[in-house]
């Protein structure tokens, strides 16, 4: 079955109520704001691919490039079990890229904790592993978290904030929301170094423009993100930088009440990097 975003079978299918009452001119904006056919010419292009190869294909077909910076040849060695965390300043691209070289440096298809709204991007399902951001996991989710950090032989990668990042006013840095201290936790118990890496990267100024009178008007519903798929086009072309810190032993994590301080810790770090 051809994979492909249909804005009006979304809306269909999400919104049977409301459906008959949004006119047609309305889902046709929709459907070009967020880029429906560019995105299917990506599924095109890529059919028949997932996991890795899915994300390589799409780094090409957009001509998007990425180097990792180790400079003080902070990574451990490939067989040490490891979770890598990072900022997350683009929405998708970033992660795309991460998907791709945690890939090619471990030889295996890395585990992503993910946002479960994620569950929709099909080709990546096998390396995907969602939770729920915003309420309690079900029984099912946590079990495939643990077995992702159980499973030692498999890198993990997360975006402890789960959001992407944010500027509170124009002109200020780009930073991360809250990091979740999960990371922390799971890397404890299975025995997981943590590298934290820094992503370098920023969406469009109306991306946070959007936020920013989301936020004023008191919406908490993350408006914004209607914008990410306009944003993976327009890093069409672009070259980004990924800063390798020190790595954490497993021994030096916290657990408990100290989990989520040590966690905006080693966000905090990640910007001086």
């Amino acid at each position: 079955m051809e994979l492909k975003v249909d804005v009006d079978e979304l809306l269909r299918n999400r919104a049977p109520r409301y459906y008959k009452w949004i006119p047609g001119v309305v889902v046709r904006a929709l459907e070009r704001y967020v880029c429906q056919d560019q995105l299917n010419d990506i599924l095109r292009a890529t059919s028949g691919l997932t996991g890795s190869a899915f994300a390589r294909a799409m780094l090409e077909y957009l001509d998007v490039d990425y180097a990792v910076v180790d400079s003080e040849g902070n990574l451990p060695e490939p067989g040490v079990p490891v979770t890598y965390v990072s900022n997350h300043p683009l929405g998708a691209l970033d992660g795309v890229c991460l998907i791709d070289w945690v890939a090619r440096r471990h030889g295996c298809e890395p585990a992503f904790v993910v946002n479960d709204l994620l569950s929709v991007v099909k080709p990546l399902e096998n390396i995907f592993i969602p939770i729920n951001k915003h309420g309690r996991q079900s029984r099912g989710a946590v079990s495939e978290v643990d077995a992702a950090f159980c499973d030692t032989g498999r890198p993990v990668i997360m975006f402890p904030a789960g959001l992407c990042s944010r500027q509170r006013t124009p002109g200020a840095e780009i930073l991360d929301l809250k990091w979740n201290k999960m990371f922390v936790q799971k890397s404890a118990e299975a025995g997981r170094t943590v590298v934290p890496l820094r992503f370098e990267g920023a969406n469009s100024a109306a991306f946070y423009r959007l936020a920013r009178r989301r936020e004023r008007l008191g919406l908490k519903f993350n408006v914004e993100m209607i914008r990410l798929p306009r944003e993976i086009f327009s890093g069409a072309g672009r070259r980004f930088a990924v800063k390798v810190g020190c790595p954490i032993d497993p021994s030096l994590l916290k657990r408990g009440l100290g989990a989520q301080a040590q966690a905006m810790e080693i966000r905090d770090y990640i910007y001086t990097l």
